[in-house]
């Protein structure tokens, strides 16, 4: 049992990964009845089904048809060509010199956000620093007015905070839960659709504006494609930041002789986050349907047939980590696939570690020290596929 787990007691079936040490390694191919999916537990598995798009699709949603109405321009939703020249829309606004300039700024909301803290004992981690900095920066590049932040908060919220696992076999509870998040989803939509179109008649140099001019195979994106593409960009732009910054602080707080190394040593924050990423990977699964029969470690998976990498347990294969259940903020190489491999690998990787590296030099300049509150447990994700907190109370000193 990991430390991280001991302390606060993880739920062992949610977070069976976290328990890998005292148990045995979970088959690398398995069909998992309950649910009606396959799920991918090792590494190089792992990297086969996410490397080939044209065996394991990214279009999930013809799975699941009530749904289908977000699936539209969603970039996670894509396989090539189609998401290559999405992606190539946005894509100037993550190069890493578009990151540098953005640099400057990053600083300055997080100067700001610590200064509202400034003299606290304690405060909430995610909801004063870890959230509202990444989804600054997202709605910025956007171009979300400022007055309407909290609006999207508030929705972003909702849509995340299911807890039903998804099984394709028992849908009662799934379909109820799909129902909620697609109304919070609509809500969302229907606002990034109304932006797209104030952008047409009134142009801005923000990345609405840039799908709205932009044209793929000589036509214009819908209004529906733009506000979908724009809805997951929201979405997928803060929550990996947000997850990472919270669980980075929780690795620190349950292994303390990490957090005395990374203080005495900055120029391990970089591998520390890495390793973050891999330990405690703030996406669980990544889901994948079968375009034909395919074999897969000895396992043959018909078409049709949704297949679940699961990171956490893809970034403890032993044939990859040494001592996989060892937190070790000086790991390398570390080769996790916390963002993912192949053409979907995560288009805003860089911006995460940039902001998060950005954030935790901060809080080791500004904290001496800087603890969970041992009388005031945090809030963890209840989502089966987001792993992380959405409170965190901390102690600094």
């Amino acid at each position: 049992m990991s430390a991280l787990a001991e302390r606060w007691n993880l739920d062992e079936q949610r977070f069976f990964w976290m328990y890998g040490d005292k148990k045995p390694a979970p088959e690398r191919v398995a069909y998992d009845e309950k649910t009606g999916l396959w799920s991918v537990h090792g590494y190089s598995e792992a990297l086969h089904v996410l490397n080939n798009p044209q065996l394991f699709s990214s279009e999930t949603g013809r799975l699941i048809p009530e749904r289908s109405e977000f699936d539209e321009g969603t970039i996670t939703q894509l396989d090539p060509p189609r998401h290559t020249a999405l992606r190539k829309l946005v894509s100037h606004a993550f190069t890493p010199g578009a990151i540098s300039e953005l640099e400057p700024r990053i600083h300055a909301i997080v100067e700001d956000l610590l200064a509202k803290v400034d003299g606290q004992k304690s405060f909430d981690l995610v909801a004063e620093f870890a959230y509202p900095l990444p989804i600054t920066v997202i709605t910025e590049l956007l171009g979300v007015p400022v007055s309407d932040h909290a609006l999207i908060n508030g929705w972003v919220d909702k849509m995340l905070s299911g807890t039903t696992e998804f099984s394709l076999l028992e849908r009662d509870d799934l379909d109820s839960e799909i129902v909620d998040v697609m109304d919070q989803a609509r809500h969302l939509t229907d606002y990034l659709r109304g932006l797209a179109k104030e952008r047409r008649i009134s142009p801005r140099d923000d990345l609405i504006t840039r799908l709205v001019e932009a044209e793929v195979d000589g036509e214009r994106l819908t209004e529906n494609e733009i506000a979908n593409f724009a809805n997951a960009m929201l979405v997928a732009g803060h929550v990996t930041t947000t997850l990472l910054i919270g669980s980075t602080v929780l690795c620190l707080d349950a292994y303390p002789e990490a957090d005395r190394a990374v203080r005495a040593d900055r120029a391990l924050v970089p591998t520390l986050l890495e390793e973050s990423l891999r330990y405690f990977a703030p996406i669980a699964s990544m889901v994948r349907v079968t375009n034909s029969e395919v074999e897969l470690c000895g396992a043959t998976i018909g078409p049709d047939q949704m297949v679940g990498v699961w990171i956490p347990t893809a970034n403890r294969d032993e044939r990859v980590f040494t001592d996989p259940h060892t937190f070790d903020p000086a790991r390398e190489p570390n080769p996790h696939l916390a963002f993912g491999r192949g053409v979907h690998f995560c288009i805003g990787a860089a911006m995460a570690r940039r902001e998060s590296r950005i954030a935790m030099n901060a809080l080791f300049d500004r904290f001496p020290e800087l603890r969970s509150d041992p009388h005031d447990t945090p809030t963890f994700m209840t989502s089966p596929n987001l792993n992380g907190v959405t409170r965190l109370p901390v102690i600094v000193g």
